[in-house]
C-alpha cells in the first residue's frame, strides 16, 4: 500500500466531486495552489493539520482521504 498514492488520489477525487479547481481548493483550505498540486502528484508528505484543512474544505471526514478506494466506494 502506497499511502501517498492513496491520499493524492482521494484528494483529487473529492476535489473533482466538489467541482473545485486546485486553486479553489487552495483558497478554501488556506493552502497554496502549488502545495495542492504537489499533494496530488505525491510530492508532499502532508501534515495532520493540513489533512484536516483539506477535509474541512472538501466537507468530508479526514479519514476518507486515507482509505483505499475499495474500502469506501459505497460511502
Amino acid at each position: 500500500m502506497n499511502i501517498l498514492k492513496i491520499f493524492s488520489s482521494n484528494v483529487r477525487k473529492y476535489r473533482k466531486i466538489k467541482g473545485f479547481s486546485q486553486e479553489e481548493l487552495a483558497f478554501i483550505s488556506g493552502l497554496h495552489r502549488t502545495y495542492i498540486s504537489a499533494v496530488e502528484r505525491e510530492k508532499r508528505n502532508i501534515s495532520l493539520v493540513n489533512i484536516n484543512k483539506l477535509a474541512e474544505a472538501l466537507e468530508i471526514k479526514p479519514y476518507l482521504l486515507l482509505l483505499e478506494e475499495t474500502e469506501h466506494e459505497n460511502e
